[in-house]
């Protein structure tokens, strides 16, 4: 028998990604993965940039790059986080295969076996992951609709083992589905400051907002630059452009930045030069702008779909949030209930979603679930929301 490391003996297969395989069969609607509907894609319009590349762009697409990004996707992708205020000029950009690499790096640079990492409780599952692979004692702290909860927060911090790091998503919460409020946001930059806890400003879905009145609400931390904290900012074009590129970046200090670049060149050498060069033409030509414009109008639409028909399906007990922009809707049941045991039912009757357990970091806590609208049509969400209503009515009367 082969004797694997610690490390790997702690590993465990994400339940989104085991639900994957039911998600492709025709029979099932799924609401359980975080993915971009297939045909919201800019399939021509990227076909008609990649034929007007010249033959050099062409060549340097199939050939390496540097570890830190091609040169020209850094130079469009710093303007394209300089018009949210992003402090680009103070740090350093490095391009990574998908946002999860960035928190893999992350955590490899912070991270030492059995060091307390706090985290929201619920969190998002690939950040568990990444943090676990480098053997992290996962501390929880609850959010309310506000974002991660200031008392709960300063209790971790006082601790005599002060948490290694802090790792949130406060713009549209996979899988709450909140929005960090300003003040939520400005408390928490007063309790970190002095601490020497870097945070983790996870922001893959702010691009995604519904409503025009919350843009200062998604001004970002690291927009913010707060003194006496290193915030480190990731961010991807999963979302905003297709996850198949397989690219994000993360912002963060010169003095993070060194080690990060190091991890990463062990880890692929560089990210594909091809989707790179790729999403730099769609950066240049302005269409990535359009483009999210009119996904963000899609996923509204999917949204309020979603929103009327829990509203009419649903049972009183169940509580939920009604999303301001992102992917998801989170639903709180009874403590007593059984979310697996829901989900299990509503697959018979040919839905699927996400248990809570899969985001609680002690994989315990399961009176909830996840439900996803970004993969579905209005008419599939009518269609499969009360199959989930009749699963939960079933199991918690």
């Amino acid at each position: 028998m082969p004797r694997f490391s610690k490390a790997v003996a702690s590993l465990r297969s994400s339940e989104i990604r085991d639900l994957m395989t039911l998600a492709s069969r025709p029979d099932i609607i799924s609401f359980a993965g975080g993915m971009p509907g297939n045909e919201l894609f800019p399939v021509h319009e990227i076909e008609e940039l990649y034929r007007s590349l010249d033959i050099k762009q062409k060549q340097a697409a199939f050939q390496y790059g540097p570890t830190p990004g091609l040169p020209s996707l850094l130079e469009s992708l710093a303007g394209f986080l300089e018009k949210k205020g992003l402090p680009v000029k103070e740090n350093r950009l490095l391009i990574t295969t998908g946002s999860q690499q960035a928190l893999n790096v992350l955590a490899k640079a912070f991270i030492d076996p059995a060091e307390p990492v706090l985290v929201e409780n619920p969190c998002f599952i690939g950040a568990l992951s990444a943090f676990r692979s480098y053997e992290a004692e996962l501390r929880g702290v609850p959010v309310d609709r506000d974002g991660i909860s200031i008392d709960a927060l300063c209790r971790e911090i006082e601790r005599k083992d002060r948490a290694k790091l802090l790792y949130i998503t406060p713009y549209f919460h996979n899988p709450a589905g909140l929005l960090y409020t300003i003040e939520r946001k400005q408390q928490l930059i007063a309790l970190l400051q002095g601490t020497n806890i870097p945070l983790i400003e996870d922001d893959a879905y702010a691009d995604l907002y519904f409503f025009e009145e919350d843009l200062e609400r998604l001004r970002p931390i690291k927009a913010m630059n707060p003194d006496g904290i290193n915030v480190c900012y990731t961010g991807s074009f999963s979302k905003i452009l297709g996850p198949g590129l397989r690219l994000g970046w993360m912002l963060v200090p010169e003095k993070i930045y060194g080690k990060c670049e190091l991890i990463k060149q062990s880890a692929d050498a560089c990210s594909p030069s091809f989707t790179q060069v790729l999403a730099d033409a769609f950066i240049r030509s302005g269409q990535i702008y359009s483009y999210v414009a009119s996904v963000r109008q899609e996923y509204k639409k999917r949204a309020t779909a979603m929103v009327s028909a829990l509203r009419e399906h649903l049972p009183d007990y169940v509580q939920w949030n009604e999303p301001r922009g992102g992917f998801y809707i989170w639903l709180t049941l009874p403590d007593e209930a059984d979310a697996t045991q829901i989900m299990t039912l509503a697959i018979e009757g040919g839905a699927v979603f996400v248990a809570g357990k899969t985001f609680d970091p002690a994989g315990k806590q399961n009176n909830s679930l996840r439900l996803s609208y970004c993969n579905n049509t209005p008419e599939q969400i009518g269609e499969g929301i009360p199959i989930v209503a009749g699963a939960i009515r079933n199991i918690c009367g």
